[in-house]
């Protein structure tokens, strides 16, 4: 059975840090594209983050760039989203999804995880 799981979501103050990590039972991630995203109420969902399954290629939306840090560990099957200096804004639903390639929106993924909530608020 092919399965995402997202856990490391929580509560963090501005300028705080967190860790998601998306683990995969059922398949080898590590033939796939990672796509991280995010939903916050009333908004549609956005893309994060991606790692490519050819060459390990990163892209990160511009409102994440240079805080947030994609990763893939392919021995625990799992990859990772490091979030540092997080912000009010960044307080959302955090899925992550496998797909052929990278791609900036949600149609060319596959399979999702059940998400994890990020909240950011002192």
């Amino acid at each position: 059975q092919v399965q995402l799981v997202e856990s490391g979501g929580g509560l963090v103050q501005p300028g705080g840090s967190l860790r998601l990590s998306c683990a995969a039972s059922g398949f080898t991630l590590d033939y796939y594209a990672i796509g991280w995203f995010r939903q916050a109420p009333g908004k549609e969902r956005e893309g994060v983050s991606c790692i490519s399954s050819s060459d390990g290629s990163t892209y990160y939306a511009d409102s994440v760039k240079g805080r947030f840090t994609i990763s893939r560990d392919n021995a625990k099957n799992t990859v990772y989203l490091q979030m540092n200096s997080l912000k009010p804004e960044d307080t959302a639903v955090y899925y992550c999804a496998t797909g052929g390639r990278c791609s900036p929106g949600p149609e060319g993924y596959d399979y999702w995880g059940q998400g994890t909530q990020v909240t950011v608020s002192s």
